[in-house]
């Protein structure tokens, strides 16, 4: 496990903490729900006017209330869990080390799937019957099962891999092959550290960011500016940021140049 990997693993223990501790909150104040109207008969009404009646709205009221604190707690343990579940989901990160890598071997699978589609749909065109298709597919690695799925025909009475399946997967490795570029480009940038009026501007390679650092809270102005481009309050880094993109570091140069620009009024 890399160093993205472990504080990925981190970030969702404490997702699943938070879920955790919001579902015995919601636990405790279901039970104190139920404590408040203990002493009252289901279906008893109030009293109204009977020495009973403060007591009974008010016991009303702490069970009303802890119930809805109840709720509230099971929806943030719901949200918590939710997003504990959807750590690491998002698909490969620029900020992995190992993203290079890894881009490389998803390539090389999607890569490897077009290569067998295109042998499934020739092996299915020159077998052109079932007892000859489905050994030809099963010597390609096929089960006997996707063997039989391959050959049977779709709603447009097509058989094997149609041309549209062949096609996104295409368009999914040119995707991938862009990233990898992108990536061995931006990872091969030197690092940028610039001083601005009242504002130091960084590009980090290592921490894949554009960064915004300020000597104290900037102008509300000033943080209108960054918001407005996109740039969010990183407290671990003490700086605003950005992802290191090609977009991030346009984003960069516009603000800076807004920044320039509220300096000298």
């Amino acid at each position: 496990m890399n160093a993205y990997e472990q504080k990925q693993q981190n970030r969702r223990e404490r997702f699943e903490s938070r879920a955790e501790k919001a579902e015995q909150a919601s636990t405790a104040a279901w039970e104190a729900s139920r404590r408040a109207v203990d002493g009252i008969v289901m279906g008893q009404p109030i009293l109204v006017g009977h020495h009973s009646e403060s007591r009974h709205r008010g016991a009303l009221a702490r069970s009303d209330r802890a119930m809805r604190k109840s709720c509230e707690e099971s929806d943030k343990a719901k949200h918590y869990a939710e997003k504990a579940a959807a750590v690491g989901t998002g698909g490969i990160s620029s900020d992995d080390p190992d993203a290079l890598d890894k881009l490389r071997a998803e390539l090389a699978t999607v890569e490897a799937n077009q290569e067998r589609m295109k042998a499934a749909n020739k092996a299915i065109r020159a077998g052109k019957t079932p007892d000859k298709q489905i050994p030809a597919l099963v010597a390609l690695g096929f089960s006997e099962a996707a063997a039989q799925q391959a050959i049977a025909p779709d709603f447009a009475g097509r058989v094997g891999f149609p041309s549209y399946a062949l096609t996104n997967n295409n368009a999914n490795a040119a995707r991938i092959k862009k990233r990898i570029q992108e990536l061995e480009q931006r990872r091969a940038r030197e690092a940028v550290e610039l001083d601005g009026n009242g504002y130091r501007y960084r590009e980090d390679t290592e921490e894949n960011r554009v960064m915004f650092e300020f000597d104290g809270k900037p102008a509300e102005n000033a943080r209108a500016v960054l918001k407005r481009h996109a740039f969010k309050w990183s407290p671990l880094r003490g700086a605003w940021v950005r992802q290191l993109t090609n977009s991030g570091i346009y984003a960069g140069k516009c603000v800076r140049a807004e920044l320039d620009k509220l300096a000298s009024e």
